[in-house]
């Protein structure tokens, strides 16, 4: 597959490039704003006009005047600088993410950095060269992104095909020259919310799937506990016209039509626990924050976010100093994306509880026929307590936090970069919570009644898991049933088995 760069780009296609691998082309349209950016820079450099970053320091130092015979040393100097990033770096599809996003921001024409600069880049994607990019220590810009600039002037260190090695040995293994940078390309490369809203697209992607899957998964468990289905009616929802409710809705509805199990057990008490009656408010409203953000990640990954930018003024241009590179837009839906998983997990968690509690389900306590001598599956639920705690801790917002920088110039930081950062791992233990409480689902069919059968749709998902994970007699290892199964919701394969059978979740 190839997507070409020139017009907006979407979530999906963005995915494609930084997690599939997608090969990335530019358009003509691209070049020529590219291209013309440049134009103009270099007309205003050799005007010998005062601009920020290009004749100038950065930061405090912008009062600093720089002479254009050392403007090409300005730049790497810039890169060299802001490599202070530590720790462990950042997985390839977070590297890919932001290259990326570098590609998307320069290429919307107000930056100035010659096309040829951003050939290279795109060719280090097209030929799996990912520079080393330790992912501690940013505020929201600069240091993970000086760590890959730094490999664009063969400097630093790149992964080629897996292989860790420094950078210029892995531009020659692909075939590739470093280039030297010229004034304003080194600025122009760590500036910006690109990390930011790279991170934010992977962990969105990722939500916005594990939220479908929570309806599947809510869906499985509502029929192991033989739930009250008129919570799911549609007249409820027309009252309260949320379209993410009432979609999580349609979607049990439809997941669990042609129920046995359910149809047995109809009017046999009134009403369910708020972890089965709640799921489609509680899980439209955490849908409603993850496509909120989503319009948000997608204005973001389509803007110039440079500082400065460059404004095309006919014969001239205008080199206008400002603050698109703050992160609040992206922090902000980010923190409340994390918020929304949390919301997700712990009424995950609350169901998983309500299947393995014998006072709750009626079956075995902990779904083993032997409880006492097997623990059955106790010890999930702990690990879904501890992951709960963590998904908590990380939902505090980070953008709430504030250390000033830059001798006071930057003195209101956003922390925009932390949100999406965390949101990753956010993301992560909300599939492993999902996990185990289908872990349960699927263990505890076995004290169904075997002549009640299942809807279509959870049926075709429990004999899929059937082909992978035993039913549980007695005591047995756990840890790759669980990882099983979280690739299974990660990889978007549980949706897609369950839109084979009922069409396109909401």
């Amino acid at each position: 597959m190839v997507i070409t760069l020139g017009a907006p780009l979407n979530l999906e296609q963005f995915i494609q490039i930084a997690r599939f691998g997608a090969e990335v082309a530019f358009s003509p349209d691209y070049c020529s704003r590219v291209s013309r950016a440049r134009e103009l820079i270099e007309k205003a450099i050799s005007e010998d006009r005062v601009m920020y970053g290009v004749t100038t320091g950065f930061g405090s130092l912008s009062t600093r005047v720089i002479n254009k015979e050392e403007a090409q040393q300005l730049q790497r100097n810039i890169v060299l600088s802001h490599s202070i990033s530590v720790g462990e770096p950042y997985t390839k599809e977070q590297a890919r993410a932001t290259m990326l996003m570098v590609l998307q921001n320069v290429g919307q024409g107000h930056s100035g950095v010659r096309l040829e600069v951003l050939e290279l880049l795109r060719e280090m994607l097209n030929r799996d060269v990912t520079p080393w990019m330790p992912r501690e220590g940013s505020v929201g810009y600069l240091s993970p992104e000086a760590h890959m600039a730094l490999v664009l002037i063969g400097e630093g260190q790149a992964y080629y095909q897996g292989e860790l090695m420094p950078g210029k040995a892995a531009l020659e293994k692909a075939g590739l020259e470093p280039i030297p940078l010229a004034a304003k390309e080194g600025l122009a490369l760590v500036s910006g919310t690109t990390s930011v809203t790279a991170l934010a697209s992977l962990a969105l992607y990722d939500m916005i799937n594990a939220a479908k899957a929570a309806d599947v998964i809510g869906s499985v468990s509502l029929e192991v506990l033989k739930g009250v289905m008129r919570a799911f009616d549609p007249r409820v929802m027309s009252v309260r016209p949320h379209k993410e409710q009432d979609g999580s809705a349609d979607n049990v509805r439809r997941i669990l039509a042609g129920s046995e199990v359910l149809k047995h057990y109809e009017g046999t008490r009134l009403q369910d626990a708020l972890s089965l009656r709640c799921i489609p408010q509680l899980h439209g409203a955490s849908k409603k924050a993850f496509y909120d953000a989503k319009g948000t990640i997608e204005i973001e990954m389509n803007s110039c976010c440079d500082n400065p930018i460059i404004w095309d003024m006919g014969d001239d241009a205008d080199v206008i100093s400002a603050c698109n590179c703050d992160s609040s837009y992206v922090g902000l839906a980010m923190d409340s994306a994390s918020i929304a998983c949390t919301m997700l997990a712990k009424m995950s968690e609350r169901r998983n509880n309500r299947i393995i509690d014998e006072a709750f389900s009626g079956y075995p306590a902990f779904l083993i026929s032997n409880p006492g001598l097997n623990s059955g599956l106790m010890i999930p639920q702990y690990g879904q307590a501890g992951l709960l705690n963590d998904m908590r801790i990380l939902s505090t917002p980070a953008v709430i936090d504030n250390t000033p920088t830059c001798c006071n110039q930057e003195d209101y930081v956003a922390m925009g970069y932390n949100a999406s950062k965390k949101a990753i791992q956010v993301v992560e233990k909300l599939e492993y919570i999902l996990a185990i409480e289908l872990l349960s689902g699927f263990q505890a069919q076995q004290f169904l009644d075997e002549k009640l059968s299942r809807s279509p749709a959870t049926a075709k998902l429990l004999r899929e898991i059937g082909e992978h994970v035993p039913v549980m007699k007695e005591d047995m290892f756990l840890h790759p049933h669980i990882e099983y199964l979280r690739d299974l919701i990660h990889s978007g394969e549980l949706v897609k088995l369950v839109e084979g059978v009922v069409g396109p979740l909401n």
